[in-house]
């Protein structure tokens, strides 16, 4: 357990700023999980509309600092991929 005041507050926000960030990755989750899902229903519409949702949470998760900037690119290189392989137009 922290003994000074400031390790308390510094233990205050570090549980804020983990929750904050496993709510962001949770969305960044949840949005590519849909988007695979999306994949497999062949739908073009469902699928584009995924995959802009996917991309913004990534964007947001990297702008926030919850993921790094590189991780963001790389996984968003990954989706485009996978929709490429369908050759599927979006």
């Amino acid at each position: 357990m922290p003994n000074t005041a400031s390790a308390k507050k510094k233990l205050r926000q570090a549980k804020k700023r983990t929750l904050r960030n496993r709510l962001v990755k949770a969305k960044v989750k949840a949005a590519i999980k849909k988007f695979n899902e999306a994949l497999q229903s062949q739908d073009a519409e469902t699928i584009k509309t995924a995959l802009i949702g996917a991309v913004k949470a990534l964007d947001k998760a990297a702008a926030k600092g919850v993921i790094h900037k590189n991780t963001a690119a790389r996984k968003k290189s990954r989706l485009y991929k996978k929709l490429k392989q369908l050759s599927i137009a979006v």
